[in-house]
């Protein structure tokens, strides 16, 4: 069982529901990026969602696009994200971490090599955008085979023929992504998002957590009504990107974590 296994577990005896935080890596430096996510916990964050910075990030809006661009020109890489992990972990050992991004980073490191500096980090789970279930044994196998949880995203348009291939091989949840489009664009509804939660959870036992388009904790709130999870980075990752101090934004994070946790 990972770290994510026995968090949503945990959660879930407890009648809670998670709330997962998302910043990009070295943005919009090393050592700024490293004090917020060492604060999330505290903050109510139950899982980190850290992002590796990519040139051509094709699935995140303007808003993760300038997160990554800040974080590549201060110098952030694979090696530097993994490093943060591990500065992480020397005081945080039971928090999960997500490591989110393309999978042109992880080719060019080499799979096998990746999977062991990632595991020996502390990192938890990958979800890597642009690799779809046909190309499982390029990455998702090889990973859960080294302990490491493979999410998959869902999207409005995944429909009842697809989304078997979908949560085939996925493990630790299930990432429904709640507007069609980039991040950091609509609003979600709950009540859009209420009937395609209950259709995901239908064919698994695995929790779903709902992201894309949640920037308060009133919209937090009302979507840890429908799923068993929240989750928000956008509007985290702009607050980082017009340079709020990291104890604002750890104040921001906590007011969402208290609307993800009051259902």
């Amino acid at each position: 069982m990972t770290r994510i296994d026995d968090t949503f577990r945990r959660l879930r005896e407890d009648g809670r529901k998670a709330f997962v935080a998302y910043i990009m890596a070295g943005d919009p430096d090393a050592e700024t990026s490293l004090a917020v996510m060492r604060g999330m916990p505290e903050a109510g964050v139950d899982v980190i969602e850290l992002g590796l910075p990519f040139t051509d990030p094709m699935a995140d809006g303007p808003t993760i696009q300038r997160a990554g661009q800040r974080a590549l020109a201060g110098g952030q890489t694979l090696t530097r994200t993994l490093d943060m992990v591990r500065a992480f972990r020397e005081d945080d050992a039971t928090t999960p971490i997500v490591l989110m991004g393309y999978y042109n980073p992880i080719y060019s490191r080499g799979v096998a090599r990746f999977l062991e500096e990632a595991t020996e980090a502390g990192i938890d789970g990958l979800i890597v955008v642009d690799l779809p279930p046909e190309e499982d044994d390029e990455l998702c196998i090889p990973a859960q085979a080294a302990g490491l949880n493979f999410i998959r995203l869902a999207t409005p348009t995944t429909d009842d023929r697809r989304l078997p291939k979908v949560l085939t091989n996925a493990s630790g949840f299930v990432y429904y992504v709640s507007i069609t489009g980039i991040t950091g664009a609509a609003e979600a509804q709950a009540a859009d998002v209420a009937p395609d939660v209950a259709r995901i959870k239908a064919q698994t036992d695995l929790p779903v957590a709902v992201g894309f388009g949640i920037k308060t904790a009133a919209a937090a709130e009302a979507i840890a009504g429908v799923a068993d999870g929240v989750v928000v980075g956008s509007a985290i990752v702009e607050r980082i990107g017009r340079g709020d101090p990291p104890a604002d934004v750890l104040a921001f994070v906590r007011e969402l974590a208290e609307g993800s946790h009051r259902t």
